[in-house]
C-alpha cells in the first residue's frame, strides 16, 4: 500500500467517535469505512492469515515437538530481514536526499528490531540440544548460510563480498539476481559518505573523510547532526555484532562442534565473522579523540 494509514483507520483501533469528542452521543454512526458490514476485508484477510499460518511445514515423521518452534524463529527473522531491508533502503535514501533526521528515526528502528533478533536467540535456546537433534538431520543440506535476506543486509548496510554469489548454493534465480543488486547499489555507508560531502566536509578519499568524522566528534554544535547519524549507524552495526555473538554462543551450546547442515565447519566458522564491522572508519575514530 502506497497511502500510509490515518491514526484512526489501524487495525484494532475502535469504530466511530472517540469518548470526549463532539460526536459521541446517541448519534449514530453510518460511516461506510468502519464496522464488519459486507466484510470487504477483515483481519485475517489483511493479513493473509490463512497463508502465513499454513507455511509451517514439518519434515519429521511422527511430528517432532520442537520442529514447529524450529520453523517459526527462523519464519520471523525472515520477516524481520525484510523489515529491515525496508528501513535501511528508506534511511539509504534519505541520506542521499539530505533528510538526515528521517535517516536517525529510521536507524533507530533499525536498531530496536535487531535488539528484539537479539532476545529472540533465547526462545530457540529452550529447545534442548536432544530435542534437536531428533529432526536437525532432516534439514541437510538447507542451512542459515543460505539466508539472502540476511546477506542482504549486510550489502546493503556496506559489507559487501561478491563471492557470496559463488559460494551460495540452493538459491532462486530471483535471489541471486537480488543479491547482485545489492552489490551494484548504494549502500548505508554511501549514504553517509554522501552526507558528510554535502555539509562542506572533504570525503573524496578514505584519509580525508577520517579527518572529517574527527573533525564532526570534536564539534557537536557545528556538526551535530552529522555526529547524531554516525552514532545512530554504530548502534545498527554494534547490534548487528551482537547478534552474531549471541547466535554463535546458541549453535555452540545446541550442537558443540559439529559441522552445520549447510556443509559449514558450524561454530568455527560463525566465530570467524565476530570481527565482521559495517562501518570500521566510525570505531577507528575513537582511537583518534
Amino acid at each position: 500500500m502506497t497511502k500510509e494509514p490515518s491514526a484512526d483507520s489501524v487495525v484494532g483501533c475502535p469504530a466511530g467517535p472517540l469518548p470526549g469528542s463532539p460526536d459521541f452521543g446517541d448519534q449514530t454512526v453510518t460511516s461506510h469505512h468502519f464496522g464488519e458490514e459486507g466484510a470487504k476485508l477483515t483481519y485475517g484477510s489483511y493479513l493473509r492469515l490463512e497463508q502465513l499460518l499454513t507455511a509451517q511445514v514439518l519434515e519429521s515423521d511422527p511430528p517432532a515437538h520442537d520442529e514447529l518452534l524450529f520453523i517459526t524463529i527462523h519464519q520471523v527473522y525472515e520477516l524481520w530481514f525484510k523489515q529491515l531491508l525496508h528501513e535501511v533502503d528508506a534511511a539509504t535514501g534519505a541520506m542521499f536526499g539530505g533528510r538526515l533526521w528521517w535517516a536517525k528515526h529510521l536507524l533507530k528502528r533499525v536498531a530496536v528490531i535487531e535488539d528484539v533478533l537479539i532476545r529472540q536467540i533465547a526462545v530457540l535456546e529452550t529447545m534442548t540440544p536432544q530435542d534437536f537433534l531428533v529432526f536437525r538431520e532432516l534439514l541437510s543440506p538447507a542451512s542459515g548460510f543460505q539466508s539472502a535476506q540476511f546477506r542482504e543486509l549486510e550489502f546493503a548496510s556496506g559489507a559487501k563480498d561478491p563471492t557470496y554469489l559463488k559460494r551460495f548454493r540452493g538459491l532462486t534465480e530471483a535471489e541471486q539476481q537480488r543479491l547482485a543488486d545489492r552489490l551494484r547499489a548504494p549502500s548505508l555507508w554511501d549514504g553517509f559518505v554522501h552526507a558528510v560531502g554535502a555539509s562542506g566536509l572533504p570525503a573524496a578519499t578514505g584519509e580525508e573523510l577520517s579527518d572529517s568524522l574527527v573533525a564532526v566528534a570534536r564539534d557537536r554544535d557545528k556538526y551535530g547532526e552529522l555526529w547524531e547519524l554516525a552514532e545512530a549507524l554504530l548502534d545498527h552495526d554494534e547490534a548487528a555484532a551482537l547478534w552474531r555473538a549471541r547466535h554463535v554462543t546458541m549453535v555452540e551450546r545446541q550442537i558443540g562442534t559439529k559441522s552445520g547442515t549447510g556443509g559449514s565447519t558450524g561454530a568455527p566458522y560463525l566465530r570467524s565473522r565476530l570481527g565482521l564491522h559495517y562501518f570500521p572508519l566510525l570505531w577507528e575514530i575513537r582511537s583518534s579523540l
